[in-house]
């Protein structure tokens, strides 16, 4: 199936449903909103049905939500930017809810600024009003994403308005957050020919690069102090690894299936490697006591997949498994007061390849 959603991360793909003979914990539905070793949720609602929803973040107030999606009864042919009450709303009868973006291109990771008026997110709109083309999944490749270098920053209104572009340089330019302190945004760029980190002030001003080494830095997000960002990042043993990613790289291409979890200084000092776990760890944030981080890997999936919620302390020690559907949950956002958490999941789908946003309340 074609899942390829991008991220502040870029959405890793779900390819296959669910398996009906895998055997589960007893009493507990093969396809559920709630599995029963999920102690860290409480009462979970479901807020999309249908499509592929994905990278919903929480505005400073936490009233609203941001989000992507490419449900084509919203008139969407690939991700657009939309937003919602925290609460969600009523998607009957043909009902929607409002969208940021242009409609034209593909859109990802967008964020809301601290004024809870506008919402910055990448588009790929100035290159074109159609949907960049797609890579071509043949079995039995490696998987691989594109990087569009037509991707550049905006502000928008709520209404959908442009009001600002903070990017122009040629490459890409997404995967944009802002820090608590309302003061920065740390996003992903190719402008020096690697995916690399950097933070800018709030109006696009004072670019700085902040991380240095060959691979794909990105999907990262400030502490809940502002001193310091986690993100995932690919790091290669061999320099035939290295080729492999800077050849894919020249073709507008990556292969995000070796990825490890990072924190650093918000100027890129004291980088740290936090898991080793292997294969694909990612969508990492902060719990808002800034002791924890919360994040997305297969690294216990049989069979390639089966991406579930892990939190670590903040040094990487005390690794717990927090969700258990049995093909995707990623995307963790906790509201500022820690609260309640907003994820993307395949769970309750019907068997179908649906991605949708739930949000629960949080059990310490």
């Amino acid at each position: 199936m074609k899942k390829y959603f991008f991220i502040c991360l870029l959405f890793v793909p779900v390819l296959f449903s669910f398996d009906k003979k895998e055997k589960r914990s007893v009493n507990v539905p093969e396809d559920s909103v709630l599995y029963g070793r999920e102690k860290h949720f409480k009462n979970i609602k479901q807020l999309t049905f249908g499509a592929d929803n994905a990278e919903a973040y929480w505005s400073f107030d936490g009233k609203y939500f941001s989000f992507q999606s490419n449900n084509k009864e919203w008139g969407s042919n690939c991700d657009q930017i939309f937003y919602m009450s925290a609460n969600g709303m009523d998607l009957s009868n043909g009902k929607k809810p409002q969208r940021i973006s242009t409609g034209m291109g593909r859109t990802t990771c967008s964020f809301f600024m601290p004024n809870g008026k506008s919402v910055l997110y990448a588009s790929t709109h100035l290159g074109g009003k159609d949907c960049p083309q797609d890579v071509e999944r043949k079995p039995g490749a490696k998987y691989l994403w594109p990087v569009y270098d037509t991707y550049d920053i905006f502000v928008a209104d709520l209404k959908g308005n442009i009001i600002k572009q903070l990017t122009n340089t040629p490459g890409y330019d997404a995967e944009a957050t802002i820090s608590p302190k309302k003061d920065k945004i740390v996003f992903t760029s190719t402008r020096n020919g690697d995916l690399d980190l950097y933070t800018m002030d709030i109006d696009g001003k004072n670019v700085k690069q902040i991380t240095h080494e060959i691979g794909y830095d990105g999907g990262a997000f400030f502490s809940p102090d502002g001193k310091k960002i986690v993100f995932r990042a690919s790091r290669f043993k061999t320099e035939e690894e290295k080729k492999e990613y800077l050849d894919y790289l020249k073709q507008g291409l990556v292969a995000p299936t070796a990825m490890e979890i990072f924190t650093s200084n918000v100027d890129g000092s004291d980088l740290k490697q936090l898991t080793h776990l292997g294969k694909a760890n990612w969508a990492p944030f902060y719990h808002p006591s800034g002791k924890k981080i919360i994040f997305s890997s297969n690294h216990k999936g049989k069979r390639g997949f089966e991406f579930n919620l892990f939190m670590m302390n903040e040094d990487g020690s005390g690794l717990e498994q927090i969700s258990y559907d049995k093909v995707f949950d990623s995307f963790p956002m906790f509201s500022p007061d820690g609260k309640k958490i907003i994820f993307s999941s395949n769970r309750n789908n019907g068997g179908t390849h649906n991605t949708n946003l739930f949000v629960a309340d949080w059990v310490d």
